[in-house]
């Protein structure tokens, strides 16, 4: 299996798992109240890496008007993510494979896709989602702010299994968006503490497409 194939493996096996310790996070909740904030009435919006639905049902209880479109290229995330979500549709898809949909949206969202992706696939993603996104749509996304050279193979909680795993620094992801034509860019950061001596630093961007 290539990366990619062992990555979704990975999320497909610790589905459950992975529910279980995000699925009520809160952490990222003022970036969720913005995006929301920004959307027009009854906004087609496609997620990307929904997994079991924990953005998705953090958005719809904010904007139940919302017309949402959950992707997810492992199964049992994309299970997961209809069981908690009934209102949304749903649709076995990789994030690098836009170019399998026609429609086009008010928002493109995807929380923390870019840890599984190349600094190249995150620039294809973000020229992508311009393509699928209506003028003025929004892009969210969210990734560990840190250096490329941290990259690499990580083992999962279990000891089993595990996924490689890319860091993207900020700058570099901002520079990709403003290639693709994405203005108006909010940022918020956020600590988060993994292991006892360890702190990530995630980050969200928010940006409207010109």
């Amino acid at each position: 299996m290539d990366r990619h194939q062992l990555t979704i493996a990975a999320f497909d096996q610790l589905a459950e798992a992975y529910q279980a310790k995000f699925m009520d996070l809160d952490l990222y909740d003022d970036s969720y109240d913005r995006l929301a904030q920004l959307l027009p009435p009854a906004a087609r919006v496609l997620e990307l890496g929904c997994g079991p639905g924990n953005l998705t049902r953090a958005l719809l209880r904010r904007r139940p008007d919302l017309q949402l479109l959950a992707t997810d290229p492992a199964p049992n995330m994309l299970r997961l993510a209809a069981q908690n979500n009934p209102a949304a549709r749903t649709r076995l898809l990789d994030a690098r494979h836009l170019d399998q949909l026609t429609e086009q949206f008010e928002a493109v969202v995807a929380g923390f896709c870019l840890p599984y992706l190349t600094p190249a696939e995150t620039a294809q993603l973000a020229h992508d989602a311009a393509a699928r996104l209506a003028p003025g749509g929004v892009l969210y996304l969210s990734f560990i702010d840190d250096a490329a050279s941290r990259s690499g193979f990580e083992l999962a909680s279990n000891g089993q299994t595990g996924a490689y795993v890319y860091y993207h620094p900020a700058a570099a992801v901002r520079d990709a968006l403003a290639t693709a034509g994405f203005g108006e860019l909010q940022e918020l950061r956020k600590p988060y503490p993994r292991g006892a001596e360890q702190v990530d630093t995630h980050c969200i961007l928010i940006g409207r497409r010109a």
